[in-house]
């Protein structure tokens, strides 16, 4: 058994943590795809939360493909609305969520629109609240027209957060929602680390639009400012290059 325990000054971090696990396993035992896994919580309370031991193995081609592959498969399963009924935690930050048939307006003020609402230095935060303010039409519109409908995310897909034995590829430590698909794709790439392999199975199965690539930074300012609200100024630079970017996309 694996044991984690709550680090997190947030008393239902855990039992958040533990309910995201049983909807993605829920939806990948919907998929049929039996190279994709979830664990199940075996018990879970304010202060502990227990899993099945995963005996880690390197990932092969083949496992990396697997895991795109579930994914494409995850996402590609109906869903009827964005976002989702209760808030929860991304890492060590509260998340923001509500029911919404609009995922424009949900991304732009329930993601970008709460971090920004987070950062303490006062001129930073009005700063990025008039660039957000500024393309707040234009990038509800924009991901709305790229955005043909609701897929259940895991929310906080880097590649520390997708493990492999020698069978399968594993997801833990979600931060669910349902969302862009491309979302969580945006996320793979934010640290690295996912293979060829991965996208090209994805790509099989459910190709990326061809905004993909001004959407990648999009999604990824949400975890940039997250980042810089947990971990300082090093992602400072991150959050002024994405947001230039954004603005460019929106305006060109």
């Amino acid at each position: 058994m694996f044991r984690k325990t709550n680090t997190s000054p947030f008393e239902d971090a855990l039992k958040c943590e533990a309910e995201g696990l049983e909807l993605l396993r829920a939806g990948v035992a919907n998929t049929g795809c039996a190279a994709l896994a979830v664990p199940k919580v075996i018990s879970v309370s304010e202060r502990e939360l227990v899993i099945p031991h995963i005996e880690q193995a390197q990932p092969t081609p083949a496992l990396m493909s697997a895991l795109g592959e579930g994914l494409a498969c995850l996402h590609k399963l109906p869903q009827s609305c964005y976002g989702l009924g209760h808030d929860n935690y991304i890492g060590l930050s509260p998340q923001k969520n509500r029911w919404c048939d609009n995922w424009g307006e949900f991304f732009r003020d329930d993601r970008l629109g709460y971090q920004i609402s987070r950062i303490q230095d006062a001129k930073l935060r009005n700063e990025f609240q008039g660039v957000l303010a500024r393309n707040s039409d234009a990038l509800e519109g924009f991901l709305n027209e790229h955005c043909v409908r609701p897929s259940l995310l895991h929310g906080d897909l880097w590649a520390g957060n997708a493990l492999f034995d020698r069978k399968k590829a594993w997801l833990i430590d979600p931060a669910v929602y349902y969302g862009d698909r491309e979302a969580d794709l945006a996320m793979t790439e934010f640290f690295g680390g996912f293979t060829s392999d991965f996208y090209q199975a994805y790509d099989s199965v459910w190709p990326r639009t061809s905004a993909y690539a001004v959407k990648k930074d999009i999604y990824n300012l949400y975890h940039a400012l997250n980042h810089y609200n947990l971990f300082g100024s090093g992602y400072l630079g991150q959050c002024r290059q994405l947001l230039l970017s954004l603005e460019a996309s929106l305006n060109h």
